[in-house]
């Protein structure tokens, strides 16, 4: 090969590294990557072994923990309670608009409420927010108890088709078992933290947007509170998506000292604790087995961040 083709060759290998670098930099905060981030590139590249087209997997492993490091050290800014409050109603609002985003076709102004409102609790309009999720608490005890407030909806409300005997989503009918305390104790607990948020004031931190493609992924996976001992591909999926995220949040609380991410991870819990009060002869050993596990996560989601003060004290 001539000189000219290994030194295209080499180029073009180097524009790769590069580019890939540039790709798990993404991990870190935008802030950091403009202060940071051409340095950092051009650290990694000249260290990096020649002929090198990828990062290795323990260094890119590295960088992808920097940067979630980096993330969380950033969100974890200003009151802890405050932030964690507006995260747990953050966590809400996606429950209640994922639970209804399988109903749409039959109940379309109502998901379009609820979608207005995980809006508002993402831009910090709290004031916006609370009207329209009193609105729909009040709607959903209607369905769940067989009454026509705020308009008549036909029941019982089955999940949306594409065309007749082929189901988008599965699952039960619309807040067709287990009474209904469950399904308002959401918007119960939703409005209760927006009301504490507004009265507290301030300029409240804009939530990210990628907070909406939670929706989705929470209505593939139970939403509606289905019952552990099922066992079916949507509650395992289910399960998988909660240990996963109160892992991050204990994480979260380790790496920060903070007890932001314990707050939000509460919220979720005393909404997911209130079937079983409600019906506590409904659920099986599995069932039990599962509020246990969301129990000691959220407890480990406060302790860890504690322990990790006292280290430093100490």
């Amino acid at each position: 090969m001539s000189t000219v083709g290994r030194r295209h060759g080499a180029d073009v290998r180097l524009a790769r590294l590069e580019h890939r670098y540039r790709r798990l930099l993404l991990a870190y905060p935008p802030g950091y990557r403009a202060a940071h981030g051409e340095e950092l590139v051009s650290t990694l590249i000249d260290v990096s072994d020649p002929g090198r087209a990828l990062p290795a997997p323990r260094e890119a492993l590295a960088l992808v923990v920097g940067g979630l490091r980096a993330r969380v050290a950033e969100a974890a800014t200003g009151p802890a309670w405050v932030d964690g409050l507006h995260l747990g109603a953050t966590v809400l609002a996606v429950l209640n608009l994922a639970t209804l985003v399988r109903y749409a076709g039959s109940v379309p102004i109502w998901a379009a409420i609820a979608a207005v409102t995980l809006l508002a609790v993402l831009r910090g309009w709290f004031r916006v927010a609370m009207p329209l999720v009193a609105a729909t608490g009040v709607k959903t005890a209607g369905i769940a108890m067989g009454e026509p407030w705020l308009g008549v909806t036909l029941l019982p409300v089955y999940p949306d088709t594409i065309w007749p005997g082929v189901e988008v989503w599965s699952g039960a009918a619309l807040h067709s078992t287990g009474g209904p305390i469950a399904p308002v104790a959401a918007y119960l607990l939703l409005l209760a933290a927006l009301i504490v948020l507004a009265w507290r004031g301030g300029a409240p931190r804009a939530r990210s947007s990628w907070w909406w493609l939670a929706v989705p992924a929470v209505a593939l996976t139970d939403p509606a509170w289905l019952q552990a001992s099922a066992a079916n591909p949507r509650t395992i999926g289910r399960l998988v998506l909660e240990v996963a995220l109160f892992g991050l949040a204990i994480w979260a609380g380790r790496v920060t000292r903070d007890l932001r991410w314990a707050v939000a991870s509460w919220t979720y819990l005393l909404v997911t604790l209130v079937p079983m009060a409600e019906n506590p002869t409904w659920y099986a050993r599995h069932d039990l087995s599962h509020w246990a596990l969301l129990t000691l996560l959220a407890v480990a989601a406060a302790a860890v961040p504690l322990r990790a003060r006292r280290h430093v004290l100490l």
